[in-house]
């Protein structure tokens, strides 16, 4: 990340912390005065636990629904699938949150002389009670989460207005736009309603056809396949078989097969 997308980083994350804060310490005041409106008197300390450990049991699960929701999205996984996961993930997380809470809070009560922590406290089917709580928590997390990752990424396309930068090619894979140096891209591959980036290590999916990516490229481009385009300054070597096809060499140590219907002249 550039600078601008750490501050950005930091100050969301702050928000974020606070607003979860404020919350913890509504939902606490809120269980007192209402122990107090039924006549029951429970220790402070203990009610307080109730949200504390809560919240520590999501900080751990936190991360990795950041991951989750970084790498299982659209267009690299279809829509089913981010749904599927998107379910199964609410499972996970919400059986973590609930076995780490309630195992803070049978420690917590030991340590302070609370008694023996009730889970099952006359409610039925704790665990799908607590599950559906949790459904709305853990969906605010991905939705904020995919929010933040938007604006991150957003903040790291502002393009260099220097005169030696060099000129990028805005590649939009999900939450994510990737400016990625021209001179960097070795090839680029039609993949239907996509194109396949080759950007050193990396493969990026990028929405567009091939056409429109050839003509925004212009010349440094050259087809050499109905679905393939090659920097021409990567090109090491050109193999031409007996058919008019030919072998092209890059200078990465890929080679890639084109047709004679566009082999270079030159």
């Amino acid at each position: 990340m550039n600078g601008t997308q750490r501050k950005l980083a930091l100050g969301l994350a702050a928000v974020f912390l606070l607003i979860v804060a404020v919350i913890m310490v509504a939902n606490a005041e809120s269980s007192l005065s209402d122990q107090r409106a039924s006549g029951l008197f429970l220790r402070a300390d203990l009610v307080w636990s109730w949200e504390w450990t809560s919240m520590i049991a999501w900080f751990t699960i936190w991360p990795v629904i950041w991951l989750a929701v970084k790498h299982i999205r659209p267009p690299r996984f279809p829509w089913v699938v981010v749904g599927i996961a998107l379910v199964i993930g609410s499972l996970i997380a919400s059986a973590w949150h609930v076995l780490l809470m309630v195992g803070l809070r049978h420690l917590y009560y030991a340590a302070t002389g609370g008694g023996i922590y009730q889970f099952f406290d006359g409610i039925e089917n704790k665990p799908l009670y607590e599950y559906r709580k949790d459904i709305g928590s853990y969906l605010q997390f991905v939705g904020l989460f995919a929010l933040a990752q938007w604006l991150i990424a957003r903040a790291g396309t502002v393009p260099a207005t220097g005169t030696d930068a060099p000129r990028t090619f805005a590649v939009a894979d999900g939450a994510v736009t990737h400016l990625v140096p021209i001179e960097e891209i070795e090839s680029i591959a039609s993949a239907g309603n996509y194109v396949e980036i080759v950007w050193g290590a990396r493969t990026l999916l990028h929405r567009a056809t091939l056409a429109a990516v050839e003509a925004e490229l212009g010349d440094a481009f050259l087809r050499i396949h109905r679905g393939r385009l090659v920097r021409r300054a990567a090109i090491r070597r050109i193999e031409t078989d007996k058919s008019g096809d030919f072998t092209v060499a890059l200078a990465s140590g890929a080679t890639l097969r084109g047709s004679r219907r566009y082999r270079p002249a030159d």
